[in-house]
């Protein structure tokens, strides 16, 4: 079943917010399964003062990150709760990681995250992130959930 989300839905998954939010829209949900959505960087994002000036980066990561939110979004679909019930979803580990490309201001950061392995309060997921269908990075992360 695929299940679009835009920004503010996605404030009802994610406790994240601006600057902090780095997914724009969810543009494919299969619940169990995997995930798809993406986050548009621009030129105006604070970070990009200091990473790098004259050379601008979208530092690594936080693509981790994005893709974290994204799998998170996927846990909290699966598991059938939200933040409203008191759970969140922490990013438990990483691990390996690759980055393949820079991603820059203009690209659009298409992000992917599959279920792996599923335990009652840990999900690991794999997960990558492209810009024009070149790989950026890939990871296998773990989510662990918290709850009130």
């Amino acid at each position: 079943m695929s299940d679009v989300k835009t920004i503010t839905e996605l404030f009802e998954y994610l406790p994240h917010r601006y600057p902090f939010l780095l997914i724009d829209r969810v543009t494919e949900t299969h619940v169990g399964e995997r995930i798809k959505g993406y986050k548009n960087i621009t030129a105006n994002e604070e970070l990009f003062n200091g990473h790098f000036p004259g050379q601008p980066i979208f530092p690594g990561v936080l693509i981790l990150e994005a893709m974290a939110q994204l799998s998170g979004v996927l846990a909290f679909e699966t598991k059938g709760v939200r933040p409203a019930d008191g759970t969140n979803y922490l990013f438990g580990g990483v691990e390996k990681a690759r980055f393949r490309r820079q991603v820059i201001p203009g690209d659009r950061l298409d992000l992917e995250s599959s279920i792996v392995a599923e335990r009652k309060i840990m999900m690991k997921f794999e997960c990558a992130a492209y810009v024009d269908g070149e790989i950026a990075c890939s990871a296998v992360l773990t989510v662990v959930e918290q709850s009130a």
